[in-house]
């Protein structure tokens, strides 16, 4: 299922230069977590915990108009509980690790993203 997230005009515009691997992290990174698919890619907790994330370019390639690039996002989820006041379970975070695929569409900067499954 491809999403589309927003626009990267930066990243269109660096694209062809040596800054583009750093540029797309930097756009990526400053979108809000919601805009990726985080919460479907959980495989240890039950909810993303937070606003950070880190982007990790793994490999781009090109096609007649498009730019694709496949990501690895690290981030944090949490087992949600009870949060009954004596619980005395800590909350912890939790690791989590996903790979999504990035259309990026040259003419309009519009990007699309989907979830890669293993």
């Amino acid at each position: 299922m491809n999403v589309s997230i927003s626009r990267l005009p930066e990243a269109v515009t660096a694209w062809g230069t040596s800054d583009f691997a750093d540029t797309l992290k930097s756009e990526l990174e400053n979108l809000a977590p919601d805009a990726l698919p985080l919460q479907q890619g959980l495989s240890h907790g039950s909810y993303v915990s937070g606003d950070q994330f880190e982007v990790m370019i793994l490999t781009v390639s090109e096609s007649p108009g498009m730019i694709h690039a496949r990501v690895g996002i690290h981030y944090f989820s949490i087992i949600a509980g009870c949060n009954c006041a004596d619980d005395p379970t800590p909350v912890d975070e939790l690791h989590e690790y996903c790979e999504v695929e990035i259309e990026l569409d040259k003419a309009t900067a519009e990007a699309r993203v989907r979830l890669l499954v293993d």
